[in-house]
């Protein structure tokens, strides 16, 4: 075959596959979003059980599992911890290629669709870099630092693709407030005290005893009083929530989503205090603490839904104002 045969061939691949790419935000595009959401929660999960389980360093080297093998050797001293360690770097390429894929997806609506666009390339990006800072938390040995800023990573990309799920499923557009600036400001402030429980939380972790190796060292932060920091931020929260919800109630006719999912956000909150003061009251048992960790990925996911059912598309807006 000729240069030319196989420049038009090659180009024929390209416009077939152009053509084949989604005008619009259809089936291929929510399920992979879908796929991409599921994964990001999935992954705190698996990052959860090489630390619950001291896998940290089950693959002591990095981009290779050992310093001879990129993949686990029958002979590795850490034996199942390796597997376990591995397994959680398969995850990565998981999330990578439905990250990839929901990023392909978009591209032919780069510019009618440029939230969905921007948001895919932040997904396909954060995973990249996450990879690397996954590297040197094994580098440095599980410095306890390095580890909470490799989940508060994770939890921010779980929120990025929670964000995607909604702006596909909304009109493009400006957008305008359906509630008043005060409800809008107390949300913020609700999503701040949101923050600040999980910052603590993971200062917590980094000072108690799941450090995810025996060797591994510690923030050097007192765990008992972190105990109750962590909980201070996450009370108010709750009242904070509480606050909300009896304002969306009020502003229900003119956004009945934001009062579901207010309402949905309080559930999370209540089933994760309830998980937090059995963990605490019970010596933090590996499977509660797990369970505390994806919940505060839920809990941050669900209050970036309700950030973003404050406004609506203007028409929208202006009509159901207009009727509340």
């Amino acid at each position: 075959m000729s240069a030319q045969q196989t420049t038009t061939t090659d180009a024929s691949v390209w416009q077939r596959f152009w053509a084949w790419l989604p005008d619009h935000v259809d089936r291929r595009i929510r399920v992979f979003a879908w796929l991409s959401f599921i994964a990001e929660v999935t992954i705190i999960g698996t990052g959860g059980a090489v630390r619950l389980t001291g896998s940290g360093l089950g693959c002591p080297t990095w981009p290779l599992c050992t310093p001879e093998s990129l993949v686990p050797t029958p002979g590795i001293d850490e034996g199942i911890h390796s597997l376990i360690e591995f397994g959680n770097r398969l995850m990565t390429g998981v999330v990578g290629l439905i990250a990839l894929a929901v990023w392909i997806l978009v591209l032919k609506l780069r510019k009618e669709r440029r939230d969905l666009y921007v948001l895919s390339v932040v997904v396909v990006g954060g995973v990249a870099a996450q990879a690397i800072v996954g590297g040197i938390t094994v580098l440095t040995g599980l410095n306890p630092f390095i580890v909470g800023f490799h989940y508060v990573s994770s939890l921010a990309l779980v929120c990025v693709t929670a964000a995607f799920l909604v702006r596909m499923s909304q009109p493009a557009g400006p957008c305008a407030l359906l509630v008043p600036r005060w409800h809008a400001v107390l949300v913020h402030v609700t999503s701040l005290a949101m923050a600040l429980t999980i910052a603590f939380g993971v200062l917590t972790t980094g000072a108690g005893p799941h450090s995810g190796d025996a060797e591994a060292g510690r923030n050097g932060f007192n765990a008992g009083v972190l105990e109750h920091v962590h909980a201070w931020p996450g009370y108010a929260l709750f009242a904070l929530t509480v606050v909300l919800l009896i304002a969306g109630w009020r502003a229900r006719a003119a956004a009945p989503a934001l009062l579901r999912w207010t309402l949905i956000l309080l559930a999370v909150e209540l089933v994760q205090i309830a998980v937090g003061l059995y963990q605490a009251r019970n010596g933090l048992p590996e499977l509660a603490v797990g369970v505390h960790m994806v919940l505060a990925a839920l809990a941050a996911a669900t209050m970036t839904v309700v950030v973003l059912q404050l406004k609506a598309p203007v028409a929208v807006a202006t009509e159901r104002v207009a009727h509340s």
